[in-house]
């Protein structure tokens, strides 16, 4: 699928987190296949418009760093994006080692930069039905060159990993302070 291009320096006002999210919603979207065979569970693996727009409206020019929680499914699931499965099926941990591995030198690149990632579970206060395989944290130095990053399309030529590795994800922008 071919993603609509615009330089980021033509970009302006409020509009352009609305084009990079229809291009992040029309390619996940197109990647999903017809592998959902189990009734179907609500699970959160994609931006919506909205959060696009509340992330944008809280008008933050700082750092910012995203905490991700990460559920994987126990087999990655390829069948949206064969042309990147591994010759011999491999876990969703496996599938999302590899989209980090494609993902890491575009994020350096953009300025970002991987602060950890570790091995989770159940919560220590939360729901005790509700677990997270791990949690990664990663910085960018604003939110534009977050965006920036996201809508790169070399990285976006490697997002079929995150999608057949995942099972459910939350994303959580965070900003220093108490404001």
């Amino acid at each position: 699928m071919a993603l609509r291009t615009t330089p980021l320096g033509s970009l302006t006002g409020t509009g352009w987190p609305d084009l990079l999210l229809t291009s992040l919603r029309a390619l996940t979207t197109s990647l999903k296949g017809t592998h959902m065979n189990n009734p179907p569970r609500q699970s959160y693996l994609e931006p919506t418009q909205e959060s696009g727009r509340a992330l944008f409206s809280r008008g933050s020019s700082g750092p910012v760093v995203m905490l991700n929680l990460l559920r994987f499914r126990p087999i990655a699931d390829y069948s949206s994006t064969p042309e990147l499965a591994p010759p011999t099926a491999i876990s969703g941990e496996a599938a999302y080692g590899l989209y980090v591995k494609h993902t890491l030198p575009h994020l350096e690149k953009s300025g970002g930069e991987l602060l950890f990632f570790g091995r989770g579970g159940q919560f220590l206060i939360g729901p005790t039905e509700e677990r997270w395989d791990a949690a990664m944290l990663v910085r960018q130095a604003s939110l534009t060159q977050f965006m920036a990053f996201a809508a790169n399309q070399e990285y976006m030529s490697g997002i079929g990993h995150r999608l057949a590795a995942l099972e459910d994800s939350r994303l959580l922008p965070l900003t220093e302070g108490f404001d």
